[in-house]
């Protein structure tokens, strides 16, 4: 059993994610999402899915990114 970096579950079937030369243990891809997705630059959701990039910074959507 390994514990879930996120929430600290003891999970007997955990995954590993290797990002960046950093690897990671989860319990459920929610958990990964949470430690692991980018954060809009302006509303700070975060973003599971391609964003839109500008500016060198990342957006949820076009209404978040500037003009």
């Amino acid at each position: 059993m390994a514990a879930c970096d996120t929430c600290g579950n003891d999970y007997e079937n955990p995954m590993t994610i290797t990002q960046q030369g950093m690897t990671h243990v989860f319990d459920s891809f929610e958990c990964a999402m949470h430690m692991m997705a980018p954060s809009c630059a302006h509303c700070g959701v975060r973003i599971i899915g391609h964003g839109t990039r500008t500016g060198g910074s990342i957006y949820c959507c076009d209404h978040c990114a500037p003009d």
